[in-house]
């Protein structure tokens, strides 16, 4: 069977998948490397992408990162050497300073090795009437940073956020940011524009509205397993917005596909399924693999903190084998299961950082997490294993938080909520999670 026969029959025809996009059609390989490329828009781009969200750090004495460019070097080279060409970063990233951090480790290979993108971060902040200015400073800031001349995959960045239809409108359309870099694509500066997205539909309807008169390049958005059919919060379906980006052969960039590392880490019992099947692979695979059985899909991001998760990935798409149909359905049975969790819908992305109290909050969120899906919660005083479970939580929490970064220190000020692209009110969560913390510590 043919692969697009073979997608097409599969769970998720319903999405309208069909092979090829306005840029071209993905390829399977590339000659001399092992590693899946996808043809588009002129270019051969590896279906791994290298996010540069999490490089490698340590904690400084003021608790905030301190980055290690002898290993972000390392990591680079080894992504370059088997076949990762794709390396997206942003302004906001690792607390300011991923373009530099980045731009440092690609500059010591030849230019043509490497296709970098980078975001317009500005447009998720309220600049006023000094919007367009910001923007273009950034944008001149970025290149300086990644010691480049031009831009080869430019995003307006987590568009869909703020009041939604009036900020883009505000903040991007009424502005002339669009316009602006509509003139740096004619000249060559920006050699594909496209945009990524977080929130509000109607912003993302509004945007493939416009796609005749823009022509986008691309579209980056949040896909998964879970969120394919379950996106909660402030997220959108990604059957649906994938099905709209391929309606319009629009090639799709994916972010987040282990929603933050949570589907690397499933529960014990869904993670069995997983290793029944497959049990050389790893449990990120699995996401990753789902994400590139999709051919309108041009590039699956992931931040690859370590050399194990580099080396990981970079198997997995070397080359890609396509989920099959039974893995599918199994896919879609474990984000039924994985859903009644009650997680916290953090990826730690750490636009929220730095706090200005402080607070570790991607550390508190994600450390709750992890202990809801690795089943250290949720029993009672009395039940088998209690005391056992209750210990666990406080002394993980007290070892990978700091007692003055916990969340007992956050006065709720929200300055975090604005820029939180998955909407959580982290005031609120981190009230709930100190309750919890408390109730352990005065039971017996």
């Amino acid at each position: 069977m043919k692969r697009r026969e073979f997608l097409k029959d599969s769970l998720l025809a319903g999405a309208g998948l069909v092979v090829g996009a306005s840029c071209g059609s993905p390829s399977r390989k590339a000659s001399g490397s092992r590693m899946e490329y996808r043809q588009f828009c002129g270019d051969q781009v590896s279906l791994l992408g290298y996010g540069c969200m999490r490089w490698p750090s340590t904690k400084g004495p003021d608790g905030n990162a301190l980055y290690d460019q002898d290993s972000i070097n390392t990591l680079v080279d080894y992504a370059i050497e088997h076949g990762v060409n794709y390396f997206d970063t942003a302004p906001v990233y690792c607390q300011g300073l991923s373009e530099e951090l980045t731009g440092k480790a690609l500059s010591r290979h030849p230019r043509e090795k490497y296709l970098i993108a980078t975001k317009l971060s500005a447009a998720m902040r309220d600049n006023g009437e000094r919007q367009l200015e910001k923007c273009i400073e950034m944008y001149h800031n970025s290149l300086e940073k990644l010691r480049t001349d031009y831009i080869d995959y430019y995003l307006l960045h987590s568009l869909g956020g703020g009041k939604g239809l009036s900020s883009l409108q505000e903040r991007v359309l009424d502005s002339g940011v669009l316009d602006y870099f509509l003139g740096e694509r004619r000249k060559g500066k920006i050699r594909h524009l496209g945009f990524s997205f977080h929130g509000s539909v109607e912003v993302f309807d509004h945007l493939l509205s416009l796609h005749d008169k823009v022509h986008w390049d691309f579209v980056q958005i949040q896909m998964n397993y879970v969120d394919w059919r379950h996106a909660s919060g402030r997220n959108v379906r990604a059957d649906y917005l994938y099905s709209e980006l391929e309606k319009r052969g629009i090639p799709v960039v994916i972010m987040e596909p282990l929603l933050g590392g949570r589907l690397a880490k499933l529960p014990s019992h869904l993670a069995e399924r997983l290793k029944s099947e497959r049990p050389e692979d790893s449990i990120a695979s699995w996401a990753f693999r789902f994400n590139g059985s999709f051919p309108g899909v041009m590039s699956v991001l992931s931040g690859m903190t370590y050399m194990e998760h580099l080396q990981d990935n970079i198997a997995t798409f070397s080359p890609l084998e396509p989920c099959s149909r039974k893995e599918f359905t199994l896919l879609e049975e474990v984000a039924t299961s994985l859903k009644k969790y009650p997680l916290v819908p953090c990826n730690a992305c750490d636009y929220c950082m730095p706090c200005p109290y402080g607070i570790d909050i991607p550390g508190i969120l994600t450390h709750y997490n992890s202990c809801v899906t690795e089943g250290v919660m949720g029993s009672g005083p009395g039940e088998d294993g209690y005391r056992r479970a209750r210990r666990k939580y406080l002394l993980s929490y007290g070892r990978l938080v700091e007692r003055e970064r916990q969340a007992d220190h956050c006065i709720g000020c929200g300055i975090c909520n604005r820029y939180c692209p998955q909407g959580i009110d982290i005031p609120r969560e981190l009230r709930r999670i100190d309750n919890y913390v408390e109730s352990l510590k005065l039971q017996d």
